[in-house]
């Protein structure tokens, strides 16, 4: 099998989520975009990596025995170069699973990036490190009191997708694409022979052919 890392290069140089969902399509896999809502703590932070879930529910106060934090820290620590977090809140927004401290140890260890449906903190900071976090919004409160990450690498449902631990995720500016695991390098391959031909689309429409001229010939638009 390729290389993770040399899959996750290639596709930060040639792709991004518009042909990759396209592709996808063409697969039959039509439902692996996250709902619109998701955004980027600024605006050219892009990520490419495989998941790492980690799935909240509320709570209502912290003592000893809840250990607020034990999955969540497990989890960062554990992450591998190339890996994103996924921390699924189910679209609870009154909590923000990630902030800077968190951002810190997963830049060491060479993640990707983070993506939540809940909220982040320490947003300046964050930006200033470049590392790339997609969020539900933005929110300073801590987790402590209010919720706790009670498993983690399990399947989890973030904006309407399904998300397993070692599925491509893929954020840009158009929205989030997850590539399930057993179907990554069918899609990669897919998504590289499509985008090369939409560049000689491209070149041709420059050079002053029709919309319908191109797509009568190539079937691409």
């Amino acid at each position: 099998m390729t290389d993770r890392l040399e899959i996750l290069k290639t596709c930060k140089a040639e792709l991004y989520s518009a042909v990759i969902c396209d592709t996808l399509d063409s697969l039959g896999l039509r439902s692996q975009t996250v709902a619109p809502g998701l955004a980027p703590l600024a605006e050219d932070m892009t990520i490419f990596g495989y998941a790492r879930v980690g799935l909240f529910m509320p709570i209502y106060h912290d003592d000893a025995e809840v250990n607020v934090y034990e999955h969540e820290i497990a989890l960062v620590d554990d992450l591998k170069p190339g890996e994103v977090p996924i921390i699924s809140c189910n679209g609870n927004l009154d909590i923000a699973p990630w902030g800077e401290l968190l951002s810190t140890r997963a830049q060491v260890l060479e993640s990707a990036g983070c993506i939540t449906d809940g909220c982040v903190r320490d947003v300046a900071m964050i930006r200033d490190m470049g590392f790339p976090v997609f969020s539900g919004g933005r929110n300073p409160v801590d987790t402590k009191y209010r919720g706790k990450m009670m498993w983690y690498d399990v399947p989890c449902v973030i904006g309407g997708v399904l998300v397993n631990s070692g599925d491509m995720v893929v954020a840009d500016h158009d929205g989030i694409v997850v590539i399930p695991s057993e179907r990554v390098e069918e899609v990669v391959a897919g998504a590289l022979e499509k985008v090369r031909s939409e560049n000689t689309v491209r070149d041709e429409l420059r050079a002053g052919s029709s919309l319908a001229e191109v797509f009568k010939k190539h079937g691409i638009l």
